[in-house]
């Protein structure tokens, strides 16, 4: 385990390095994805295919999560933004991570949309891996309505601010059925089984409004020249595939897109695990362990 600070408040991680070699390592760093946390399963064996292939990772909790410090539950893009480029300099202070070799990893909504502004802010991210992003948080919100729903998601909003004004707190939701609308595959599925309980079962409303705010589409043509992978499944009910395809055409080169197909939102991380994580690993060694004298040249 190790901690760093964001904006004063204490984060909890985990650096997982590889088991040959000395360093120092690229480094890719990892902010869970929507109500993840950085202990889950599911990245945990993302993480030992990137150790195995010579980098240094590290994952933690966003303030508000897991044991990380800070107002519990909030979910806000550019906060957890601040929280990865964090983490971005905490690796870059240690010894087994080269700190002019570091990419970020994203998988989950959030988890995807947020490298996306990093990198786009932050010259030091040389490229990103990004599953599952929204282009929109608002497209997203709204996808997942039906329009009465959203016009009530509206109102809501617009009262909770001035409730907050007048009361110093708002209104209190389920994270899984009020922020987002729970999909059947979403009541079935056990990929965060393991960290479902440690989730706050409650969380601000106003996280919702922060998500509406955040469009990372209107950042991504920013990144380029540095390089962006961008995953995503077809008909996803969870996040829709026409915002990562939205991402990809506003995006530069390099950049690459990878669509599964015949699967799910969440039956993808197992169905093509194998053939998807190779990919990633080839994107990072094309990008992470570059040399240091490149040339170009046109015919």
């Amino acid at each position: 385990m190790v901690h760093f600070f964001s904006e004063g408040s204490k984060l909890q991680g985990l650096l997982r390095l590889p088991d040959e070699g000395s360093g120092p390592f690229p480094g890719i760093v990892q902010g869970p994805g929507w109500l993840g946390l950085h202990d889950a399963k599911l990245y945990e064996r993302y993480h030992k295919s990137f150790t195995d292939a010579g980098y240094a990772v590290l994952v933690f909790d966003y303030r508000g999560f897991g044991e990380s410090e800070g107002e519990k539950g909030l979910i806000f893009p550019m906060r957890q933004a601040e929280d990865i480029r964090s983490a971005i300099t905490y690796l870059q202070t240690r010894p087994e991570a080269d700190p002019n070799r570091i990419g970020l990893f994203g998988s989950g909504g959030t988890g995807g949309a947020n490298p996306i502004y990093v990198a786009a802010v932050d010259q030091r991210v040389k490229c990103v891996v990004s599953n599952y992003a929204f282009a929109s948080g608002k497209a997203w919100l709204r996808s997942m309505r039906r329009e009465y729903e959203w016009l009530e998601l509206l109102k809501r909003l617009e009262q909770d601010r001035k409730t907050r004004v007048l009361q110093g707190t708002g209104e209190m939701v389920s994270p899984r059925e009020e922020l987002m609308v729970v999909t059947p595959e979403r009541k079935q599925t056990t990929v965060k089984k393991d960290v479902d309980s440690r989730i706050p079962e409650r969380v601000p409303l106003r996280c919702a409004e922060a998500i509406i705010e955040f469009s990372p589409e209107d950042w991504v043509a920013r990144i380029s020249p540095r390089a962006i992978l961008f995953i995503s499944t077809e008909n996803d009910a969870v996040t829709p595939e026409d915002q990562t395809f939205l991402l990809f055409e506003k995006a530069g080169e390099p950049k690459k897109l990878i669509l599964q197909k015949e699967t799910s939102h969440y039956q993808a991380y197992t169905d093509y695990f194998d053939q998807v994580t190779p990919q990633i690993i080839d994107w990072y060694d094309r990008h992470l362990k570059y040399q240091k004298v490149e040339s170009w040249e046109s015919v």
